[in-house]
């Protein structure tokens, strides 16, 4: 495993931390691990290799409401590690009832996409599959943790308690190409509830969010209501934002958006699950 930095150096609190996730694959026979390209599925796929050889096998899905550069992000992993990867194509849009955007869009997605890579992983002989839900996901509405009961996936960042700052601290330690990686969910929760999912508003969505990060801003949402763009940066970063509005505006009317509008209270994770009860 070509990490940059040797187990032995990292500090006695994350040694242990390692160590545990270690432990974890350790007892397991082989493992899928549905890797997203992100942070927290990649650190998964570090450990099981590390753990089991070639005994995992990590999956990644593309899709047309996968975020820019995830696929690439997840082969320049697999590079960095050596970790065998398997990139798996398929169409949410497919699905009439994902399309239609119900408040457990979630769920209807990864129950179909989990209950696919499982069947991936029992003809190809791997016993488990694994995801990379942890700690701070369960301070939002996250239906898609009811697919992955119902397909008896299991989450070992979760299970260890893991939360999103010790997981970047380990991949970081490592030199981890994903360490820094903001987090990336699929593009179809840009559209609020009800609002149909669109090959076109994806197009949109993903054309609006590469603009802004060419521009230099990190962490980016491009939510979409229709004619209007409704647009979340870091809180530090909307007075810059703000500042550009003539140019940013000109881009997004390109798009088809006739208004676009800055969200004062800036990038909050789930900011559409707010208006749910």
């Amino acid at each position: 495993m070509d990490f940059s930095t040797p187990e032995s150096s990292l500090s006695p609190q994350l040694g242990s931390r390692w160590e545990s996730l270690l432990s974890y694959f350790f007892k397991l026979e082989s493992v899928v691990v549905a890797f997203s390209g992100g942070v927290d599925s990649g650190l998964l796929c570090a450990a099981a290799y590390r753990a089991l050889g070639e005994r995992m096998l990590a999956v990644t899905v593309r899709s047309p409401v996968e975020s820019f550069g995830d696929v690439e992000s997840a082969q320049r992993l697999a590079e960095q590690v050596g970790f065998p990867l398997q990139v798996v194509d398929h169409n949410d849009l497919s699905n009439p009832e994902f399309v239609s955007n119900p408040p457990d869009r979630c769920y209807v997605c990864k129950l179909v996409r989990f209950q696919r890579l499982r069947q991936l992983a029992t003809e190809a002989g791997f016993a488990v599959l694994v995801e990379g839900s942890n700690t701070d996901d369960l301070s939002d509405y996250r239906p898609g943790r009811k697919a992955v009961t119902e397909t008896g996936t299991v989450s070992p960042l979760l299970e260890l308690g893991f939360g999103k700052d010790e997981i970047r601290a380990l991949a970081k330690a490592f030199g981890l190409s994903i360490w820094n990686r903001p987090s990336a969910p699929c593009l179809a929760t840009r559209f609020p509830y009800g609002t149909p999912v669109t090959h076109e508003g994806l197009c949109q969505v993903a054309d609006g969010e590469r603009y802004l990060h060419e521009h230099g801003f990190r962490v980016v949402r491009v939510r979409h209501y229709g004619v209007m763009a409704r647009l979340e940066v870091a809180t530090d970063e909307i007075e810059r934002l703000v500042a550009m509005r003539e140019q940013v505006s000109t881009y997004f009317k390109s798009l088809g958006f006739n208004y676009t509008a800055a969200d004062l209270n800036g990038y909050r994770q789930g900011s559409l699950n707010e208006v749910l009860k």
